[in-house]
């Protein structure tokens, strides 16, 4: 399978999910030069460059950037604060990752959209109050669509969500349990280090 992951950063996602997963091609799309030049030499120190690729480019351009519907999944944790809402970072380069500067949450998940095969599948995590504008971006384009809430102690309000569907499906939506980081001692619970570091796959 071929993955793309929009607004990859330094390639975390990308190189975890090819570490774990033998059988997949990701590519890495990233706007900033140095997060993708760090990208690409992480691909390279992790012995991983054959299998992940990191291209530079602007999500806004689609095609100028890569060819439509040649992905089967496309993952993403875009900027998660609109541009008019909250303090700005104290540098352009953290301000690019966070806010929406240069793109909209409506162009990213478009672009998204632009890249799937279809049938294929998108993965977005993003800020729990942001998931209604999410729903309504992806329907009625992208069906069987499977919310995970991201609890980040038991008994908080969910500051997460992950949201997962597949282009053209018809299905509704799946409210899944969620998973929870921190236990009340502060501490990572098994779930999360299970999946942190041992690999294991989130099902929702």
């Amino acid at each position: 399978q071929r993955v793309l992951d929009v607004g990859c950063g330094v390639g975390t996602a990308s190189l975890c999910l090819a570490r774990r997963i033998g059988d997949v091609s990701v590519t890495g799309l990233e706007l900033q030069p140095a997060l993708h030049e760090l990208a690409t030499q992480n691909a390279v120190n992790n012995g991983l460059d054959q299998r992940v690729t990191f291209v530079r480019g602007d999500v806004s351009r689609k095609g100028g950037v890569l060819p439509a519907r040649s992905f089967d999944h496309v993952i993403s944790n875009p900027p998660y604060i609109a541009e008019t809402s909250g303090r700005r970072s104290e540098t352009r380069h953290a301000d690019l990752s966070k806010r929406e500067r240069e793109v909209t949450l409506a162009e990213w998940v478009e672009a998204m959209l632009y890249w799937v095969k279809e049938r294929g599948n998108i993965s977005i995590i993003h800020r729990a109050d942001r998931l209604h504008e999410i729903i309504d971006l992806l329907v009625p384009r992208v069906g069987d669509i499977r919310v995970c809430p991201v609890w980040p102690k038991q008994g908080r309000n969910a500051n997460r969500v992950l949201v997962q569907g597949r282009r053209e499906a018809r299905a509704g939506l799946t409210l899944g349990p969620g998973i929870t980081v921190r236990d009340d001692h502060d501490a990572i619970t098994p779930e999360m280090e299970a999946i942190q570091r041992d690999g294991r796959g989130l099902v929702f």
